[in-house]
C-alpha cells in the first residue's frame, strides 16, 4: 500500500511539475570510461519512475509464485493430513475387530503427518507385536522415541509392555524399575510391575509397591491383600529353598508381630514347615493362631503334624469345641488324631459327633476303620455302604446337566 502510494505521489509530481519545467528542463550528463549518457531532467525522471514501476512488477510477479508455493505445499500437506486423520480412525475400528494387520498398516503408513504420530507409531508397535512380527514392531517402536522428545514415558510403557507380551521378563523387570523412579505412582506403569515381579520373582519389590497401588487405586483391597499374600508366600518359597527350616524359621521371626498374625501366612508357614518336616514348630504355629482366631485351615493341618506333644493338639480341638460349639471339622479332625493314637472308642465317638452334623465319606470311611478295630464288622460294613452311596450320590449330582 505504501508502494502504490508512493507512485501515485511521484506521478502527481510529475504532472504538476513537468509543464513548469517544460521550456527549462536542463542537461543531464552521466560519463563513464566507456560511454556518455546525455538527457534531460525530465527524461531521468521519466526513466526512474519507469524503474520503479517495472521494479515493483516483478516484486509483485515473485510474490505470486512463491505464495502460490506455499499454497501448494500447503494443499498437499493438508491433504496427506487429512488422509493420516481417515486412515487412523479406520485403524481404531480394525483394533475393535482385532484385525492387527490392517491396524499396523494404516496406524503406520502416514503416521507422521497425523495428528499424535507418537501414539499411532506405538499402536501400529503393539499391533504388529499381536501378528508376532517383533522386528516390525521394534521399528515402530524406534521411531515413536525419536518423535516423543522429552516424554519418553509412553515410548517406555510400551517396551515393557511388549517385552511382556514376549516373555522377557527380567527385562520388562528392569524397564519398571527405570520408570517408577521417574513416576512411582502411574497405574499402568504399576499394573505392568506387578506382572514383571510376579515373573520375576521379585517379592519384596511386590510389597513395596502395594502402598503406591493403593493411593493410585490399582485394583481393590481385596486384590491388593491377594497380591500380598502371595508376596509373602513366595518369601517364604525362597527362604526354605535357599536355608531349609531354619532360613524358614529365621525369615518368620524377622517379621513384625502383625505380619505373624496374619491367620493366610500362618497356614503357610506351617505347610512349609510340615514338608520340611519340621513338625514342632508347625504345631506351635497353628495352635498360636487358633488361640487368636479360629480359622478351619489351621484345623485341617494337624491330621498332617507328627509331633511328640498330640496331648496338646486334642486338648486344643476340645477347647475349640467347647467355645465354637459343634462344628463337625473339629469332631473329624479330633478323631482323626485319636486314631492315630490307637483310642478306638474315643474316635468312633467323634467321628459320630461329625456325621450327625452332616454325611461326610471320608468320615464314614474312617468309622468304619475304627469299627473293625474295635471288633464290629457289621457296623462297620453298614458304615462303608452308606459312604459308597454318598460318594456316588455326589458325582451324580456333579455330572448332572444344568436345569
Amino acid at each position: 500500500m505504501v508502494k502504490v502510494l508512493l507512485l501515485f505521489l511521484l506521478l502527481m509530481a510529475g504532472i504538476v511539475v513537468g509543464p513548469m519545467i517544460a521550456g527549462h528542463q536542463g542537461y543531464v550528463l552521466i560519463q563513464t570510461d566507456n560511454w556518455n549518457i546525455e538527457t534531460s531532467v525530465t527524461g531521468l525522471t521519466i526513466i526512474l519512475i519507469l524503474s520503479l514501476v517495472v521494479l515493483f512488477a516483478i516484486e509483485w510477479i515473485l510474490r505470486r509464485l512463491f505464495r502460490t508455493g506455499a499454497r501448494t505445499r500447503g494443499w498437499f500437506m493438508g491433504r496427506k493430513r487429512n488422509r493420516a486423520r481417515k486412515q487412523t480412525s479406520l485403524a481404531l475400528l480394525k483394533l475393535a475387530e482385532g484385525d492387527y494387520q490392517q491396524v499396523e498398516k494404516l496406524m503406520s503408513k502416514n503416521a507422521d503427518h497425523a495428528e499424535q504420530p507418537v501414539v499411532n507409531y506405538l499402536l501400529a508397535a503393539e499391533a504388529a507385536q499381536q501378528r508376532g512380527d517383533e522386528m516390525r514392531a521394534n521399528q515402530h517402536l524406534e521411531r515413536a522415541a525419536e518423535l516423543a522428545d522429552g516424554d519418553q514415558i509412553p515410548v517406555e510403557i510400551t517396551r515393557v509392555r511388549l517385552q511382556l507380551a514376549r516373555n522377557e521378563n527380567h527385562a520388562a523387570r528392569h524397564g519398571v524399575d527405570r520408570l517408577l523412579e521417574v513416576t512411582p505412582r502411574h497405574p499402568e506403569v504399576l499394573r505392568l510391575a506387578e506382572q514383571a515381579y510376579i515373573r520375576t520373582g521379585a517379592w519384596n519389590s511386590l510389597l513395596e509397591i502395594l502402598p503406591s497401588m493403593k493411593k493410585a487405586q490399582v485394583g481393590d483391597d481385596a486384590h491388593r491383600d491377594a497380591l500380598q499374600q502371595q508376596a509373602w508366600i513366595g518369601l517364604m518359597d525362597q527362604a526354605r529353598a535357599e536355608q531349609g527350616s531354619d532360613g524358614l524359621k529365621a525369615w518368620w521371626q524377622n517379621q513384625s508381630r502383625k505380619t505373624r498374625q496374619q491367620t493366610t501366612l500362618q497356614v503357610a508357614m506351617a505347610e512349609h514347615l510340615i514338608e520340611c518336616d519340621d513338625h514342632d514348630t508347625a504345631q506351635s504355629i497353628i495352635l498360636d493362631g487358633l488361640k487368636r482366631q479360629y480359622d478351619e485351615r489351621l484345623v485341617m493341618l494337624m491330621p498332617r503334624l507328627k509331633t511328640g506333644n498330640p496331648e496338646q493338639l486334642e486338648k486344643a480341638l476340645r477347647q475349640q469345641i467347647k467355645s465354637q460349639g459343634d462344628r463337625p471339622i473339629l469332631w473329624s479332625t479330633l478323631g482323626q488324631l485319636l486314631m492315630k493314637h490307637g483310642e478306638w472308642q474315643e474316635a468312633s465317638i467323634a467321628f459320630r459327633a461329625a456325621l450327625k452334623q452332616r454325611p461326610d465319606a471320608f468320615d464314614y470311611a474312617w468309622l468304619a476303620d475304627v469299627l473293625d478295630r474295635m471288633h464290629q464288622p457289621e457296623e462297620a460294613a453298614t458304615m462303608r455302604r452308606d459312604g459308597l452311596l454318598l460318594t456316588l450320590q455326589n458325582n451324580s449330582l456333579q455330572n448332572s446337566p444344568p436345569q
